[in-house]
């Protein structure tokens, strides 16, 4: 598996200039018109640490693997823990560390794409650093963003984050089974993702028995 690493001091120089979003913007448009040249569909998955990021992508890459050849370009500080699952899913993943950046940019995302062979390619799933608050602002290239919470985060979680669900094509409300023990309302925080992005798909999942997962399938148009 191939690691993706800041050089030294190329992060900091980036997020010094004055334009730091409108220049991530730029390479953000440059990474998907390398996509769309490569006929490369690619989703931006957001969510906390710990919401199920990794077993929904784990779980889709086995529904999808047999229609699509698939890769993952798995964001984190520094292990490659959720990249190794995603391998052994049976996509080919790259790892990319972040050290100390809370988020995927498009530069990071550019620098992993080089070490790709595109052209073998159809479908490729991101999945940024764990977190909903520094990746909102910086889109990385990706057709579409799905936005993972679980109702172990409880009850606000939605409401909470209103940002990060701006640009999202689908919101992913995991762990259902643990809905009543942790007293959410499923249809609040529909209602609550409504309120913020009206006409959002929300696709109630439970990653470990891959329940909703067809239906999160279908609505992303895979």
């Amino acid at each position: 598996m191939r690691t993706i690493l800041p050089d030294e001091g190329e992060i900091l120089d980036i997020e010094l200039e004055e334009s730091l979003l409108e220049k991530n913007r730029e390479l953000a448009v440059q990474n998907q018109k390398l996509l769309d040249d490569h006929n490369i569909r690619a989703i931006d998955i957001l969510g906390a640490i710990g919401s199920g990021k990794t077993t929904l992508i784990q779980q889709m890459v086995l529904h999808l693997r047999e229609k699509y050849r698939i890769a993952a370009l798995a964001g984190d500080l520094t292990t490659t823990i959720d990249a190794d699952r995603i391998q052994e899913a049976g996509a080919e993943v790259v790892q990319i560390n972040t050290g100390k950046e809370c988020h995927l940019d498009g530069h990071l995302v550019a620098k992993a794409l080089k070490q790709m062979d595109l052209a073998s390619l159809d479908l490729m799933f991101i999945e940024n650093v764990g977190n909903l608050i520094c990746p909102g602002e910086f889109p990385v290239g990706a057709h579409q963003r799905m936005v993972v919470v679980s109702v172990t985060e409880g009850p606000y979680m939605v409401v909470k984050h209103p940002y990060i669900l701006a640009e999202a094509s689908v919101l992913a409300v995991n762990k259902k089974d643990l809905a009543q023990v942790m007293q959410v309302d499923l249809d609040q925080l529909k209602k609550d993702a409504g309120g913020i992005r009206p006409n959002m798909p929300v696709i109630f999942t439970n990653a470990r028995t891959g329940e909703g997962v067809p239906e999160l399938i279908q609505t992303l148009g895979l």
